[in-house]
């Protein structure tokens, strides 16, 4: 932790993007924490798991409610390498994540700051604080290189 207690999930949340990467899944990585202490985690696989919802936010959040026995996730942070996309942010929504922080932004998938721009929808009940840019620069060029690899 620095000096203002703040400490930084991200480089974890970057691991978690290698590990998909290495198996040929999009480079996502999500951790979600509690207390300072990581609650659950996972990458993206929807195609090792065939499931088109198995994106990394989804997975972790998933974990996390059955680790905590609720689907509520009140208290939780979710740190996430790419800007969710709508069905993700919806589903940050519904977990009642308090804070989100996210690396890099997604113009194309992203419904942040970007497309649906989920939270700020009057329909959305629960609007976590989001915090951008930490780890920016290093899950920008994670994805570039994964996708420059398979064009």
């Amino acid at each position: 932790m620095n000096e203002a207690g703040f400490r930084s999930f991200m480089p974890r949340a970057l691991a978690l993007a290698r590990a998909a990467a290495d198996t040929g899944e999009v480079p996502i990585g999500a951790v979600v924490v509690r207390d300072g202490q990581i609650i659950a985690e996972a990458h993206n696989s929807p195609r090792a798991d065939h499931d088109p919802t198995a994106h990394a936010e989804i997975l972790a959040i998933r974990r996390a409610a059955l680790a905590l026995g609720d689907e509520r996730l009140t208290g939780c942070d979710l740190w996430v390498t790419l800007e969710p996309c709508a069905m993700c942010a919806g589903a940050i929504a519904h977990a009642r994540i308090a804070r989100l922080y996210y690396a890099a932004s997604d113009p194309k998938g992203g419904a942040v700051e970007h497309g649906a721009r989920v939270f700020d929808q009057p329909q959305c009940l629960h609007r976590p604080e989001v915090y951008t840019g930490i780890g920016e620069a290093d899950a920008a060029q994670m994805l570039r290189g994964f996708f420059r690899e398979r064009r």
